[in-house]
């Protein structure tokens, strides 16, 4: 597998939308008040003997002929994490697997992430949960491009498991982005998703345009890609328009779980072009920066 890169400079206009999301998401959360020191301004104060005498703000001073202390906030780093499925069934596409695609988009989280001088963590799951050990830098990101390319989609998707092993690990606000195609019971992501109340979370579904629109006719065998369980079976019209109804029924209801959880929630097809999903998913947040 060879992911494609191309796409993540398109991805700068949507730099500072990324940090102010956070930032704005964590207001008086993840910023710690210490005062003096910090480099985003926060009020004045009173000076009072024992402050520093340099935090006077003599522009002040000369239109009140008062001194004023400038107070600060001191910002914390943020991390982005970034959640991929890599169960068997993520190995499934025409063109680009959804595993492919859900790397893309990882990548360009992790990627805006390093442009803001933010650390990044990108994992994936199945049966077990891998995480790829977090830090800054250019190098972190082509040594997690060189670790992706080189999975191979296996096994069965262990959701609820892995995400509640990976919350266990998460001791700040951060921002988390969960990718699947989330063929599971959407129950699972219910009894998930209110582990990460204290997180800015977005929950990207990835799936395959033969996914959404059955193109199979006729007499045929289907084989699980995770269970390995085949079925013989007849497509018929009328079939083909069940099976819409209940994916588009599949796909409300794990909209309507993120809802109930303040989280954003995106159902992409692997035809759509990185950029556009990432304006779905950033661009309304400040249109003045589009």
């Amino acid at each position: 597998m060879a992911i494609d890169l191309s796409f993540l400079r398109q991805l700068d206009k949507f730099d500072i939308v990324l940090k102010r999301r956070v930032i704005s998401g964590f207001a008086g959360s993840r910023q710690s008040k210490n005062y003096g020191t910090g480099l985003v301004f926060y009020d004045y104060k009173d000076y009072v003997p024992g402050d520093d005498f340099r935090a006077i703000d003599w522009k002040v001073y000369g239109r009140t002929e008062h001194f004023f202390v400038r107070r600060y906030e001191e910002e914390r780093n943020m991390r982005i994490h970034v959640v991929i499925d890599a169960s068997a069934s993520m190995n499934f596409g025409h063109g680009r697997t959804k595993f492919e695609y859900a790397s893309m988009i990882g990548l360009g989280f992790s990627y805006m992430a390093l442009r803001n001088n933010e650390s990044f963590e990108v994992s994936t799951f199945a049966e077990d949960l891998e995480v790829f050990r977090a830090k800054k830098g250019v190098s972190k990101l082509m040594s997690t491009v060189d670790t992706l390319n080189k999975i191979v989609p296996k096994g069965k998707s262990l959701f609820r498991e892995s995400l509640e092993k990976y919350k266990a690990a998460i001791k700040t606000k951060s921002m988390v982005v969960i990718i699947s195609d989330f063929l599971f019971d959407p129950e699972e992501l219910r009894n998930t998703l209110f582990r990460f109340k204290r997180s800015e979370v977005i929950v990207v579904q990835v799936l395959d345009s033969s996914e959404r629109e059955l193109v199979l006719q006729g007499d045929i065998i289907l084989h699980d890609s995770e269970s390995f369980d085949k079925m013989r079976t007849f497509i018929s019209n009328k079939l083909i328009e069940n099976y819409s109804e209940k994916l588009l029924d599949h796909i409300y209801n794990l909209k309507k779980i993120c809802d109930t959880f303040n989280v954003q929630f995106i159902s992409v097809s692997t035809e759509t072009p990185i950029f556009d999903a990432f304006y779905s998913m950033l661009g309304k947040e400040d249109k003045v920066i589009m």
